[in-house]
């Protein structure tokens, strides 16, 4: 499979050096630069930094709002959630907010939050934590209610109390399916932090790409492209690799 996906991502490079060949003609360099110029610039990026600050500084500030966010999504959205699939009543009252919600846009209500809490970074947290609560919660629910009803009579038969009931079967049961909403939410999280610091931000990646394709500087939209390509991969593998560590049960009866 390794092996394959080098020969895609091989294939993609050779047919981007092609389009980009000047004697060809195909594209203008100032639309799509050939990708030699683009290492070149994710060097000088690393060695300079962009906009007065140094290459590590937004690549803190994109990952710390982002890793912020998600931390406190999962600490309200878990527990919440887990509850909500226990109590018919107190789902309802939660998931008519999140339904409201969810399909939003963020950037439609991130105005408002830039209103009420300025443009520094704590807007941007608090919008990163609502497009991450949803998909957390609504994984929790659902992972409550999926769990075999044969697992929970038979706890039960067992003598099992509420709490064992819960701690023993209900929430190992409920774990692969939080992980995945946990994995999607860090998907959803990271595609509105890039949105988020297009609009109002003066350091992060998504405000990088905004300023360099200002000043048409296509090498530098390039190099913070793939460098949220590339991390999104890397997140993603790490929660897939934790994952697959606590949730080793996953895929067995």
């Amino acid at each position: 499979m390794k092996f394959k996906k080098t020969i895609v991502w091989l294939t993609i490079i050779l047919i981007w050096f092609i389009i980009t060949i000047p004697q060809l003609g195909i594209v203008s360099p100032v639309v799509v630069p050939p990708p030699h110029k683009v290492f070149l610039a994710f060097l000088d990026f690393v060695a300079n930094g962009y906009g007065s600050k140094s290459f590590w500084s937004h690549i803190a500030a994109s990952y710390g709002r982002l890793f912020i966010a998600i931390i406190f999504a999962v600490i309200v959205a878990v527990p919440l959630g887990l509850l909500c699939g226990y109590i018919k009543k107190i789902e309802i009252v939660v998931s008519t907010i999140v339904d409201f919600v969810r399909p939003l846009p963020p950037l439609a209500y991130y105005m408002v939050l830039i209103l009420w809490l300025g443009i520094g970074n704590t807007s941007k947290i608090v919008l990163l934590f609502i497009a991450a609560f949803a998909p957390v919660y609504i994984a929790c629910v659902q992972a409550v209610k999926l769990v075999k009803t044969d697992y929970i009579l038979s706890a039960q038969t067992l003598g099992a109390n509420k709490m064992q009931l819960f701690t023993n079967v209900v929430f190992p049961g409920a774990l692969p399916n939080i992980f995945t909403g946990i994995r999607t939410a860090t998907g959803v999280a990271f595609t509105t932090l890039v949105s988020a610091e297009m609009v109002a931000a003066i350091s992060g990646v998504g405000w990088v790409i905004l300023d360099a394709s200002n000043k048409l500087n296509s090498r530098i939209v390039f190099v913070g492209i793939i460098i949220i390509g590339i991390s999104a991969i890397f997140i993603d593998k790490f929660l897939k690799l934790i994952e697959d560590k606590v949730v080793f049960w996953k895929g067995q009866n």
